[in-house]
């Protein structure tokens, strides 16, 4: 564990708390200094739901230690007087793991039934979120799922949606519609919306879909095994891959079906997944074809992210819009093997294994893609550089938990990243437009007066400078004053201020390369020629 401003991974406790905030009924006692309630901010700010989290602090204070007493037992009783929660479980901070303290003793003390109880008494130094949410999601299937008689229909579960989850009830709402769509029902959600007594019901159900690598595979390893229920780990993200999980779902259900002599499931008309049920489900596969989006055949990607997303956007990028990707790395290290052996074929080089985003900005600064699929970390780094960037993963920004039916699962999932491609690569074109052909008589940019609130016009003194202009005098100086006529500074304004940088970068290198000391007209256009501008 390291400290830092910035992490792709929140704590151990952030990934419990993901879990136990999705559930109704369960309530979670941190054994922790004041102040590891931030997740509750954190949860009520996101989710943007009307519920609040069940979250208490069983505050370790230095008296305390000093006297040798704990505050956990009276916790843990105040807790259940007032909240009546049917389980409440038990997680040490990285401060109180320190102590070493026995977490079941203590718990043992406040005279609750311990089937109430559940330590989860992982090392939060070495677990980080999604390890202790997979981890605990699995705990709780184990302790409380139970062999029963199978549904009648065809029903599956759906593993591994968690409170704070990347686009999560607009995810759940397509994969519904497509289920419902072919008649399946769902037998549980889990964790999120969940209860103790649907984490029972489990096993009643034929299959179980866990999507996201990251929370709910391990869940669904222990029901397979422990109870023979057959399972589908990919993620519907694209429209072949949907069609693929579709058909792998139809056959799985199938199989399961003949068994009990239930009619088989039959793949209907691909309109009947549309939202109008009319048209086609998805309009990619013909937008990829308009003169639109063909002209993104030779746009460059850099894809980095967690597991589940990084592997389906490039697979999404390269295979349905026909981008070339020029990177991906991932920074969950214990599931990188996996997402190599997914990306085997789709990357010029090695995958990128890193949890620093300095490493990642390096790559993005170095390589200056034409699109950035990745986290709020390189968001806040492509916004620097002017790389078009948009957010397909966790860690995320307000602006990613949305209210409206955004979803990256199914057929309509398409849809939205696919807009979301072009719009982010569009990004700018308008005020580009205005500073090529004029402002059209509004105060924009080209003004050189400053104005101030009052609407006053500011002295020399006081003069604003343009964003671009301030933009390239540090490019200038970062790249060791290499000087530019005022015509070829003409001639680079014309181009779009969202790829001016990288265009500026490129020149300058074409330039020392052939040792030339200050871009010329001349030396600009032979760069252009030389990089196929």
């Amino acid at each position: 564990m390291r400290l830092a401003f910035w992490l792709y991974e929140g704590t151990a406790l952030h990934g419990i708390s993901r879990v136990t905030n999705s559930m109704k009924g369960v309530h979670t006692v941190y054994h922790a200094p004041q102040g590891d309630d931030y997740i509750t901010a954190t949860y009520t700010m996101l989710e943007r739901t009307p519920q609040f989290p069940g979250l208490s602090i069983s505050v370790v204070r230095g008296r305390d230690l000093a006297q040798g007493v704990s505050r956990l037992p009276a916790t843990l009783q105040q807790v259940d007087h007032h909240y009546s929660p049917e389980l409440i479980v038990i997680a040490p901070s990285c401060s109180t793991a320190l102590l070493q303290e026995d977490l079941h003793q203590l718990a043992a003390h406040s005279g609750l039934p311990q089937e109430k109880i559940l330590v989860y008494a992982l090392n939060p130094f070495r677990v980080s979120e999604n390890e202790a949410a997979d981890g605990l999601l699995t705990e709780l299937v184990k302790r409380y799922a139970v062999a029963q008689e199978k549904t009648v229909q065809p029903s599956v579960n759906l593993l591994g949606f968690t409170s704070l989850g990347f686009h999560l009830r607009a995810n759940l709402t397509s994969i519904r519609r497509m289920l419902q769509t072919l008649g399946i029902t769902v037998n549980v959600v889990a964790p999120w919306g969940a209860s103790i007594d649907d984490l029972r019901k489990l096993p009643a159900a034929w299959l179980n879909i866990a999507p996201y690598h990251e929370i709910g595979t391990t869940a669904a390893e222990y029901l397979a095994e422990t109870f023979d229920m057959p399972a589908i780990y990919e993620a519907p993200i694209g429209v072949e891959p949907t069609l693929a999980w579709l058909r792998s779902l139809i056959g799985k259900l199938n199989a399961a079906g003949a068994e009990r002599g239930v009619p088989p499931i039959v793949m209907p008309q691909l309109n009947a997944f549309s939202l109008d049920g009319m048209s086609a489900p998805s309009g990619v596969p013909w937008f990829a074809r308009t003169a639109d989006m063909e002209s993104f055949s030779n746009k460059r990607a850099f894809v980095f992210g967690d597991a589940t997303h990084t592997v389906a956007l490039v697979k999404f990028l390269r295979d349905e819009l026909g981008m070339q990707i020029i990177g991906a790395g991932t920074y969950l290290e214990r599931h990188a093997d996996w997402v190599r052996k997914e990306l085997e074929g789709y990357l010029p080089d090695a995958l990128i294994v890193t949890d620093k985003f300095q490493d990642v900005a390096q790559i993005i600064d170095d390589q200056m893609p034409d699109l950035v699929c990745g986290t709020q970390m390189e968001r806040h780094s492509c916004r620097k550089l002017d790389v078009p960037c948009m957010v397909v993963c966790p860690p995320t920004h307000i602006e990613n938990h949305l209210l409206g039916y955004y979803p990256f699962f199914g057929f309509d999932g398409a849809d939205v990243i696919a807009d979301r491609v072009y719009l982010s690569c569009k990004l700018g074109l308008e005020k580009h437009l205005i500073d090529f052909f004029g402002d059209a008589g509004l105060e924009y940019e080209e003004n050189n007066a400053a104005v101030s609130p009052d609407g006053s016009v500011l002295s020399d003194s006081n003069e604003a400078p343009s964003p671009d202009i301030a933009a390239d005098v540090v490019m200038i100086a970062d790249e060791g004053e290499m000087k530019w006529s005022d015509e070829a500074e003409t001639m680079l304004k014309k181009v779009p201020f969202f790829v001016r940088k990288k265009v500026r970068k490129n020149t300058e290198t074409f330039a020392r390369g052939n040792g030339e000391n200050i871009v010329s007209v001349e030396v600009f256009r032979q760069a252009k020629e030389s990089l196929g501008g």
